[in-house]
């Protein structure tokens, strides 16, 4: 399978070298595409050296009038000879100029038309990844179904200590094997309403404490981006998170089990589909002080009532609504999913182990149990979250399709 990778202008240009032999060594052949800043950063010959391939610099070529002809459609050419668009480092300039169609070199003219699977592994400074600009420019990328690996954090080249960092390119390796086998992306969600609850609650226990659990929302908020990537409209409740909202999603925004609970339920007569992905509190305090409880040296006890079973709920009244929950567990995985699944009417659980680590919780990828109302139990292996959303929304269809077959 073809890769073609694009390698933006920056520090990180060097890793994009290592990138190109963990592709090769999974069986891609890969294409170098370089910016003129790139190659301010690492010479074309290291790629060519690396992929025995001629690496491309240059809209134009300098060459025959004959050969200046035939570069003019290269991108064209190379657009369609490639599977997989992989662009590491993805600088927050060639960010901006893929989310608003700026097309000037052979880069970004090659990712106008270019028809597969893309994915983006960002490397900046963090003020520059933090801007809003960026973040809109990413929000749009995401809402189109490209995949974003996250920059890692630490310290980088400025000297700043942040996120920002190429993520490791092992990791962005794999993120692209596992697009080896994704169809081409459908529009298979049109006329769809998706309701989807992402995130923790946090529930007072004075006036400047909460009770909540370590959900980052990123699994929901991947689905939601996927939703809308293939035709969905897309209602996100979510909890305090402080990932960027998915472009073309109305989101809701809660704090507490209750206010979720009064969202889910007044938009859920909208939706035909319905992913409860919160991570919600399952106890709070009912009546916290208004003001902030003193420390002293007594012991302190705390009476905690049961949060509402938003789930449970939402499963007596779906009628006709295709449900998915979530089961968060540390031990005994397809028994309490099941369980969950019937106790609760739903049509699908995502279960995923929370006490591995790199997996699920605060984690860009996840590791999942689906235990669906058909009687199958489909096991998928660690993947970017990006990636499990899409198979969720693929197997959500499938059951769907089932299901009505049997009635």
């Amino acid at each position: 399978m073809n890769v073609a990778l694009g390698i933006g202008g920056g520090i990180a240009a060097y890793k994009a070298a290592e990138l190109a032999r963990a592709l090769i060594e999974r069986g891609f052949t890969v294409q170098p595409v370089m910016t003129a800043a790139a190659e301010e950063f690492v010479r074309p010959l290291t790629f060519a050296a690396l992929t025995g391939r001629k690496v491309i610099t240059s809209l134009f070529s300098a060459g025959s009038p004959e050969e200046t002809l035939s570069s003019a459609i290269e991108h064209i050419r190379v657009a369609q000879e490639n599977h997989i668009f992989v662009i590491a480092p993805a600088t927050a300039d060639l960010i901006g100029r893929l989310a608003h169609g700026l097309a000037d070199d052979f880069l970004t003219t090659m990712y106008l038309a270019f028809t597969g699977p893309v994915l983006l592994a960002p490397a900046m400074n963090t003020n520059m990844w933090n801007h809003p600009a960026t973040q809109e420019n990413l929000r749009i990328l995401r809402a189109r179904g490209h995949m974003i690996i996250d920059p890692g954090e630490g310290e980088l080249a400025c000297g700043m200590v942040g996120p920002g960092r190429l993520a490791e390119p092992e990791l962005i390796a794999n993120a692209v094997a596992s697009l080896r086998n994704r169809p081409p992306l459908r529009r298979d969600l049109e006329g769809e309403v998706v309701l989807i609850t992402a995130g923790p609650t946090q529930e007072p226990l004075d006036a400047v404490r909460y009770i909540s659990n370590r959900s980052s929302g990123k699994m929901g908020y991947a689905i939601a981006s996927a939703a809308v990537a293939r035709g969905a409209r897309v209602i996100l409740i979510s909890g305090p998170v402080s990932v960027p909202e998915p472009g073309g999603v109305e989101t809701v925004h809660v704090k507490t089990a209750l206010e979720m609970r009064k969202a889910v339920i007044d938009r859920m007569e909208e939706a035909t589909i319905i992913v409860k992905a919160a991570a919600v509190a399952d106890y709070h305090r009912s009546d916290p002080p208004k003001q902030k409880v003193k420390k002293t040296a007594a012991r302190l006890s705390l009476e905690l009532d049961p949060t509402p079973d938003i789930l449970a709920e939402v499963g007596r009244k779906k009628g006709d609504r295709l449900l998915v929950g979530f089961a968060a567990e540390t031990e005994n995985l397809a028994e309490e999913a099941r369980r969950k699944l019937d106790s609760k009417h739903c049509d699908m659980i995502v279960g995923n182990l929370v006490s591995q680590e790199d997996s699920g919780f605060e984690s860009d990828n996840n590791e999942v149990l689906l235990v669906l109302r058909t009687g199958e139990t489909i096991p998928v292996s660690r993947a970017p979250k990006t990636e499990i959303a899409q198979r969720i929304l693929d197997e959500v269809l499938r059951v769907r399709l089932a299901l009505h077959a049997t009635t």
